[in-house]
């Protein structure tokens, strides 16, 4: 019993014991079930209709798309600028996409696997002539050769055939893929064309009001005739313009304002001094003859030395400049070209008139030994030289010898070549037409005669020697810490306008960043900068950024966040102020010319006066002396009879205008009404045609990209 009461003594203790646990397990549970929401959300690139999508997600549409892009164009890499242009275009037609399958949603549009299959029958589709399966004597696309290459790779057992099969597959399933969703937009902007009505009437409207051309004896007050301080401008009426204009000033996502400080390290003057030795020597070895193509890989240039005679094309712009000039065997003293940051050193070797196209054939032979194969190519040879038939010999030894070009494009841009490859190409460059040669190289012989020389042309075999005026390790590490100093003692936007000066930077202004830029201030690989700048709050100071192509510093000060929506008014106070000063300067001028009669009335009170012809609603006049387009004008006139005065000020983009209408003319041509509302409708199209803007900004887009890429 006692032990009974003793349990019976801790069981508050104990309630609150079990119900800390149960608190524990709950909350542990809630921890892990936020930590797991903020992971995904760490992971969204974006959301569009409610609609997220991942970074893996879209990492795997870009990756297709550039796929893509390197297949059709027949690259192996993209640079920053092109991967940073798919990007966009991937998230812009994921966005597009979203947007028109909600709507197509709402209106009960679909792509049916029937309706594909009918335009794959009939083959005219532009997307369809992209792909490998155009029939090349019709030059429509055959949906039979595209049935045929599914079947064989569903079927396919060759392994070496695999990945080239995989290849044409996953493009015919992004073309697939991008035809129903183009096919589905299609539909969408056809039923809204058709919405969109014109009928007689408005045609008729329009055509009086464009087939009528006036002649007009114009006075023009131009609005800078009144001075600014002339004009008063209140708090309330600029706050009354913001509110009547207010939808000018709307912004579809949030942007911000920065000021920062961005140096550049360059080269100092020792480095230069330095570079300069390195290419000096480099310049009298190859004076004294040295190999060229040791000295120009010891000196480290970008331009290979290939041996070979190349067109002025394969050269840099800077050098195809300066050689036509230069001497056979002349060697340049070291030169700079400040275009490239470039100091250079060039040897003409040799200059000569040779084809760009050359036209051969071949029979390339092998042999168990080298001996073997020095024979056999020898009794070709022999053959050939007594007449027997190029292509019979060809087809003995397995080969067609078949008659191809070489164009000097192919190989004139090579980074590196062997040495058979370039006594190879050399031969064929200088042989003249019908010349046969049996050429040994270490593979084998090659038999081979040229059968015709196009396009003769200068070629030169250059060295070149072209060498980045760098900065050195020291250079880097003296900047760094003079601007990572600068940078620690001015933590403050005021401090670093104070005091950037002195230390020899200047701060800078760049306002409206939005967060689907690239590139911070035109600036490489500023991605961490970018997400400081949308997580910081105004006032805040960044740390040091490096970035560019390692010779950046920067550092960033958020002054402004715009959010989405209306622009507040301080931040468009001067835009609207200009609008109401000359608001202001047009009643000033309205009441100057306040009950004239006469253009020579206007003219007494410093009008100036002009004729001007030919106005008409599809012609805004241009007004010399206003240096200003007028299509207020064109309503006004049109509403004047000939030979009447408008005493009625018009309110134009550069002045106060009164005028009157010497003559009035309607066109000699014929109305049409069908023709007249078919370019209404071209019209209201062309208007309607925004609405894709409009359903994005109600889409309530997140682009959230600049966080991983």
């Amino acid at each position: 019993m006692a032990a009974i009461g003793k349990i019976r003594s801790w069981g508050p203790t104990l309630v609150i014991v079990i119900g800390l646990a149960l608190f524990a397990f709950i909350a542990e549970e809630m921890f892990r079930s936020c930590e797991a929401s903020k992971n995904q959300q760490r992971q969204q690139i974006g959301e569009v209709l409610g609609e997220k999508i991942n970074v893996q997600e879209f990492q795997a549409l870009y990756d297709e798309y550039q796929q893509v892009i390197k297949m059709t164009q027949g690259r192996d890499n993209l640079s920053e600028d092109e991967q940073n242009q798919v990007k966009d275009q991937v998230w812009n037609t994921f966005v597009n996409n979203k947007i028109i399958e909600a709507e197509a949603e709402k209106l009960g549009l679909t792509v049916t696997d029937e309706e594909m299959q009918n335009m794959l029958r009939e083959g005219t589709n532009p997307m369809l002539m992209q792909t490998p399966f155009v029939n090349q004597q019709t030059g429509r696309f055959d949906a039979s050769q595209l049935t045929k290459f599914i079947n064989d790779y569903k079927n396919n057992q060759n392994a070496q055939l695999s990945e080239q099969y995989k290849t044409i597959y996953d493009y015919w399933k992004f073309i697939e893929k991008n035809l129903r969703q183009q096919t589905l937009m299609q539909k969408y902007q056809a039923l809204l064309s058709n919405c969109l009505l014109s009928n007689p009437v408005s045609a008729k409207a329009a055509y009086e009001a464009q087939s009528q051309e006036s002649d007009i004896l114009l006075a023009a007050l131009p609005y800078n005739s009144v001075k600014d301080d002339e004009v008063q401008v209140s708090d309330a009426d600029i706050k009354a313009k913001y509110n009547d204009e207010k939808e000018m000033f709307k912004q579809m996502m949030e942007s911000r304002d920065i000021k920062y400080v961005d140096f550049q390290v360059t080269a100092s003057q020792s480095d230069r001094d330095a570079l300069m030795k390195t290419m000096q020597d480099a310049s009298q070895k190859l004076q004294s003859g040295a190999a060229p193509a040791e000295i120009v890989r010891k000196a480290q240039s970008q331009i290979p030395y290939l041996g070979l005679p190349v067109n002025s094309r394969a050269l840099p712009s800077d050098i195809a400049r300066r050689i036509d000039s230069m001497a056979v065997g002349q060697t340049t003293a070291p030169f700079e070209t400040t275009s490239d940051n470039t100091l250079n050193v060039v040897k003409l070797i040799s200059k000569q008139q040779l084809p760009d196209s050359v036209e051969f054939r071949m029979i390339q032979v092998g042999g168990a030994t080298e001996e073997a194969a020095q024979k056999t190519a020898d009794s070709i040879y022999t053959a050939l030289k007594t007449g027997v038939p190029f292509d019979s010999i060809a087809k003995k030894y397995g080969q067609t010898g078949a008659k191809q070009w070489l164009t000097s494009a192919q190989y004139q841009n090579s980074t590196s070549m062997d040495n058979d490859s370039k006594e190879y190409l050399l031969a064929l460059n200088t042989m003249p037409s019908g010349e046969l040669k049996n050429l040994k190289f270490s593979q084998g012989n090659v038999i081979v005669q040229v059968t015709d020389r196009r396009a003769m042309t200068t070629k030169y075999d250059v060295a070149i020697i072209k060498h980045t005026i760098d900065f050195s390790k020291q250079t880097y590490s003296d900047a760094y810490n003079k601007f990572s100093q600068f940078v620690s003692e001015n933590t403050t936007i005021e401090a670093l306008e104070k005091n950037a000066a002195a230390q020899g930077y200047s701060v800078r202004e760049r306002n409206d960043i939005v967060n689907s830029e690239h590139n911070v201030v035109g600036v490489r690989a500023t991605r961490e900068t970018m997400k400081w700048i949308f997580d910081a709050k105004p006032g805040q100071v960044s740390p040091l950024y490096e970035c560019g192509s390692n010779d950046h510093l920067l550092v960033v000060a958020l002054t402004k966040i715009h959010p989405a929506g209306y622009r507040d008014l301080d931040g468009v106070k001067e835009e609207i102020k200009q609008q109401v000063i000359r608001d202001k300067k047009f009643e000033v001028l309205k009441n100057k010319l306040s009950g004239v009669k006469s253009v020579a009335d206007a003219k007494a009170k410093g009008a100036v006066v002009d004729s001007v012809k030919q106005v008409s609603f599809s012609s805004p006049a241009f007004i010399q002396a206003t240096g200003s387009s007028e299509p207020a004008l064109a309503g006004a006139v049109a509403a004047t009879k000939a030979g009447e005065f408008h005493a009625n000020p018009v309110k134009g983009n550069g002045g106060a205008f009164v005028f009157q209408v010497l003559n009035a003319e309607k066109s000699q041509q014929a109305f049409d009404a069908k023709a007249t509302e078919t370019q209404l409708k071209q019209r209201a199209m062309q208007a309607a045609s925004r609405f894709m803007q409009e359903l994005y900004q109600k889409a309530n887009i997140t682009d959230n990209r600049y966080l991983f890429f």
